[in-house]
């Protein structure tokens, strides 16, 4: 999107929604709409015979509807584009502009990101990652593609690189170790198109180097610890803690019993260790399973 030189406009709808007084919006707003034409529409159908539909989740419906006329009036927008889950909200907004200004408005939407399981890919959703690298580092983002399921990996190398369709086709129909080289393929071409070609080869460098085993690791996300916070040693809990691996000391204890989390390749078994930070340069490759890693500088 080209937002320069007035070509497109980025707003916050709180700009307008904050200003509503609600009696006037039901006045003018909620009187357009049929509760039974709302229960007709899948979503909150859905949530109904789920158990029940808050006066809120109803009312966004209204919400999303006048966003749409509110554009429509002060700029003119006479298209709106989203997720197929919404359509029903989308189209309400459409049939709302019709009735107050008497003109028509269009709805576009596009099929839901979804895994081979049928789930949502977005923000609301766990272990969901972000185009920005100060949410989701190049590495992070790498590894993401490159734990996709086996399920998944023709679909997402059709949807979210630029090889050709016959590439694409040939990588999925493997199986064992070249499914793993499909999958790297994967992580490797969709960390280019977001990052770049320089950021995407750290990414699988820094990713060979730790399942290798091998020295290194200069790509893998780094937290630094001062040096003067560890004199006398740090636990191994208080370090993966500090590394953001785990978010407490009981988890970091649980996940070593299971045998979970390793330094510098090897298993942490004694709870109770306690580790000197290295000498120099020195640092420590912490791992939690085979998919969540940290690199530890002191400094």
């Amino acid at each position: 999107l080209d937002l320069t030189e007035g070509r497109g406009l980025l707003m916050d709808n709180g700009e307008w929604l904050r200003q509503l007084n609600l009696v006037e919006f039901m006045r003018d707003i909620g009187s357009r709409f049929s509760v039974n034409e709302v229960l007709r529409l899948e979503a909150y159908r859905a949530r109904l015979e789920a158990g029940g539909l808050t006066f809120l989740e109803m009312s966004y419906v209204l919400m999303q509807s006048y966003d749409f006329l509110h554009l429509y009036q002060k700029h003119e927008c006479i298209l709106q584009v989203g997720g197929s889950d919404q359509w029903g909200n989308s189209i309400a907004g459409a049939d709302l502009i019709r009735r107050v200004t008497s003109r028509e408005a269009y709805v576009l939407v596009a099929p839901l990101l979804l895994t081979s399981e049928g789930k949502k890919m977005g923000k609301t959703e766990k272990g969901a990652v972000w185009l920005d690298s100060q949410r989701t580092s190049p590495y992070d983002y790498y590894q993401y593609w490159r734990n996709t399921d086996d399920g998944d990996v023709e679909r997402y190398l059709a949807m979210f690189t630029f090889l050709p369709i016959d590439e694409v086709r040939s990588l999925a129909h493997v199986e064992g170790a070249e499914l793993n080289r499909a999958k790297e393929t994967l992580a490797f071409e969709a960390t280019k198109v977001a990052h770049g070609e320089e950021q995407a080869i750290g990414a699988r460098n820094a990713a060979r180097v730790l399942f290798a085993g091998a020295e290194g690791g200069a790509d893998v996300p780094t937290t630094a610890i001062p040096r003067e916070r560890v004199e006398g040693g740090i636990s191994v809990s208080e370090l993966f803690k500090e590394a953001g691996l785990v978010a407490s000391a009981n988890e970091a204890r649980s996940l070593i019993g299971q045998g979970g989390l390793f330094i510098n390749g090897e298993a942490v078994s004694d709870v109770r260790a306690r580790l000197e930070p290295p000498d120099g340069d020195g640092d420590f490759m912490l791992s939690r399973g085979r998919k969540r890693h940290m690199r530890v500088v002191f400094r």
